[in-house]
């Protein structure tokens, strides 16, 4: 259902003395062709005593015939219409194969039925020149009119001219301005000296205000209004008549609604008639107002019930904290790109060309407006059956405190750059976070591809084929051989750092050691994966499982110790440590004891260049604290170092003082899973900042079907609902509600579709 405008026109003329009337035609009757529908429509006349007849002209145009019998010293004209604006695609239509490119001559019959259309005024020098210069190269004909609409629309500059009449296409021209009869009067012109049939088009233009501003170019109209517009009209063989307003330089849509469409423009005039010599007052009156509006994404409730629903969010709360349910909730809306609805990778595939550039935009976004000081996080997300990799996951970490994870923004590689690193940056910056955490540089290796895997995989090539071209069915395995050789086996992929807190130590240092293999250097397992994931751990010295260092989940129940404060002792060069002898002194202390071997560190941070920017692979660890003393030992080294750098890798342990929020593929959206609201007005916040920073992304939560007909994204948009903490769960400290409310939604006819 669309929206319903009911329309209100009143035209008053006020004479001087009493005058006798000749028989009035009003041509305000929405035409025949009409494509808008037109749900009721009322005409009203004064004085009262009156005769109205109904005819249709030529054209076939509605016009009342009006004879009022006695001297009168008014005469009022009052029409209210209601229309329904459907979207009209104003594309809509096929045209004869004859005429699918421009020129082209219509067929004898039809020229002939044509001909008041074909009729031109003798053109002056501007409007000739004017029409010369237009390329009779052949081209598509809709095309060729949208391109033709829009330049007259640029050349001639829009006025309200309250002169009677129309100007002639050569003053228009002159003046380069008219109102909108006067450029409906020179497309026409111009379209019949290039063949076209065209007619004068008056009638109503209905606008109203756009629900949100536009992303590109003007938003519309202010505020809702109508008013008598003049736009032109050109036949075409398998379309008909076909609108074209060279006011705005767009196609007639569902707010054009026609009421006379003539070939010669004084037989479109809303009112003729004559009358007595007298002296005349004329006032007119125009407005629309909003009948019906149907529920939307952009507006899905009017105002009052906007404080409705936010009366009641209030009342819930008041409810729940009364009786101590520490209950929040969260979501995961979903949206589609609204420049691409048709594409695979917004319809059924999961990812896609375009996808990771709009969630890298949009979490990016979300950072600025949630979480300044946030930390991104570019890692791993689900893994289904048939599918030969894991979809990726972005994602924004923040402290609830407010105490800052990453201060530079720039420092964060984006998406859709490419900062061209190499092995030697990888290699820098993994021995420069060495130095902050205490680290012989030494122990930041080198990683390499498996040669005999490579070499392998050449040798089984077909003898006329390369591995750069090599022609196999597998397309990863096509990039994988091609990467792998343009590099250069022996080159590094990127350098492995070996990492573990020392726990048995009261200030819990990090240690590490250099790794040995029996190939004498660390060979990755095979794969298109970050480094991170393919090391060659099977490789290393064997250690009994009891001296193996495991990642102790931590008890979700437990007592937390309080997360530090920001460590300057990790960030030398954001401080201007970096300058200061002690900064020598402490690097001097680790490097003259030479990096040791055959210790039972199995957690690495790796260093990689790929796609076009430094990926650094986080490891596991037992604590949020030691991951964010990692991080900032890596954001320190990346500012000296002048790198851009993806965070990916293991996320950081759960805390419930960590905040987050995750941009995820799903086939055919976009998913985002919002941080949890603790109350009504918070998740309200959180709700509508989401969805504007998705529309400033080009995001959006709705498609259209061909003729219009609004459809969903087709994404979860799930709800969910928990507590801050575990403890906090009223599902586990009370276990029978969950079952009740299960219960309640499955048997309750309005929730039960929930399941």
């Amino acid at each position: 259902m669309s929206i319903r405008i009911a329309l209100h026109h009143a035209t008053k003329y006020r004479y001087d003395r009493l005058v006798k009337l000749g028989p009035q035609t009003v041509r305000l009757r929405p035409a025949p062709h009409c494509r808008t529908p037109i749900l009721s429509y009322a005409l009203k006349i004064e004085p009262e005593e009156h005769f109205l007849n109904w005819q249709q002209d030529p054209q076939s145009n509605w016009q009342a015939r009006i004879v009022i019998p006695e001297p009168t010293d008014h005469f009022t004209i009052t029409v209210d219409l209601t229309v329904q604006l459907d979207v009209i695609n104003p594309f809509d239509f096929f045209l004869e194969p004859e005429v699918e490119n421009w020129p082209f001559d219509y067929a004898p019959e039809l020229a002939e039925d044509l001909k008041p259309y074909f009729r031109t005024d003798k053109p002056g020098p501007l409007l000739k020149a004017f029409v010369d210069a237009i390329s009779r190269k052949s081209r598509q004909t809709t095309a060729f009119l949208f391109e033709l609409n829009a330049a007259i629309q640029k050349h001639i500059s829009y006025t309200i001219r309250m002169e009677p009449g129309i100007q002639p296409a050569e003053e228009t021209l002159t003046k380069r301005s008219g109102s909108c009869r006067d450029s409906a009067w020179l497309l026409v012109q111009v379209l019949r000296h290039l063949g076209f049939a065209a007619r004068f088009a008056s009638g109503y233009l209905i606008q109203i205000k756009p629900d949100v501003a536009s992303l590109d170019g003007p938003s519309g109209a202010t505020s809702d209004f109508t008013d008598l517009h003049a736009w032109c009209e050109v036949y075409l063989p398998g379309a008909g008549w076909v609108g074209l307003d060279p006011t705005s330089g767009l196609f007639a849509g569902e707010g054009h609604i026609p009421l006379a469409c003539t070939a010669n423009p004084t037989q479109a005039a809303p009112v003729s008639g004559s009358m007595d010599e007298c002296e005349v007052e004329f006032d007119h009156e125009m407005s629309v107002s909003r009948v019906y509006e149907p529920p939307r994404v952009t507006k899905p409730y009017t105002p009052e019930q906007w404080a409705k629903i936010d009366k009641l969010g209030d009342e819930v709360d008041a409810a729940l904290k009364a009786s101590d349910v520490r209950l929040t909730m969260g979501g995961e809306p979903t949206f589609v790109s609204i420049d691409d609805m048709e594409g695979d990778e917004w319809n059924t595939a999961a990812v896609g060309p375009t996808k990771r550039g709009f969630a890298d935009e949009l979490i990016r976004r979300l950072r600025d407006r949630f979480a300044p000081g946030g930390m991104l996080h570019y890692g791993q997300g689900k893994w289904y059956p048939g599918e030969s990799l894991p979809r990726w996951a972005f994602a924004v970490y923040w402290r609830t405190d407010g105490v800052s994870l990453w201060r530079d923004a720039s420092r964060i590689a984006k998406e859709k750059a490419d900062y061209k690193p190499d092995a030697e940056a990888a290699r820098l910056l993994a021995q420069g976070v060495a130095k902050r955490l205490d680290i012989h540089p030494e122990c930041a290796m080198a990683a390499f591809e498996d040669p005999a895997h490579y070499l392998s995989r050449e040798h089984a090539l077909p003898e006329n084929v390369d591995v750069f071209d090599s022609k196999l069915d597998d397309a990863e395995e096509r990039d994988r051989l091609s990467r792998v050789f343009r590099r250069g086996v022996g080159k590094p992929t990127g350098y492995v750092l070996p990492v573990q807190r020392w726990n048995s130590k009261a200030q819990r240092p990090w240690y590490s050691e250099r790794w040995t293999t029996r190939a004498g250097r660390l060979l990755l397992v095979p794969g298109d994966s970050p480094v991170g994931l393919r090391l060659p751990l099977n490789t290393l010295p064997w250690i009994a499982p009891v001296d193996r260092a495991f990642v102790q989940p931590a008890d979700p129940f437990g007592a937390l110790a309080p997360l530090p404060e920001r460590d300057s002792y990790r960030q030398p060069y954001l401080t201007g440590a970096l300058k200061q002898p002690s900064w020598e002194q402490r690097v001097s202390r680790v490097e003259q004891y030479p990096p040791i071997e055959g210790v039972s560190v199995r957690t690495a941070l790796s260093f990689e260049p790929r796609d076009g920017r430094l990926c650094v692979f986080m490891p596991p660890t037992e604590t949020a604290a030691d991951y964010f003393d990692l991080l900032s030992a890596i954001e320190d080294a990346a500012a000296e170092t002048g790198a851009a750098i993806h965070v990916e890798g293991y996320p950081p342990p759960y805390d419930p003082r960590i905040n987050v929020i995750k941009v995820t593929p799903d086939p055919g959206v976009i998913e985002v899973n919002i941080q949890p609201a603790k109350n009504w007005r918070e998740q309200v916040d959180i709700t509508t900042t989401l969805y504007e920073e998705a529309r400033q992304t080009r995001l959006g939560t709705e498609k259209f079907l061909l003729d219009g007909r609004h459809t969903g994204t087709g994404g979860g948009n799930h709800i969910v609902v928990g507590a801050q903490t575990p403890p906090d769960s009223p599902f586990l400290r009370r276990p029978d509600l969950l079952k009740s409310l299960v219960a309640y939604w499955q048997n309750h006819p309005a929730l039960s579709y929930l399941f």
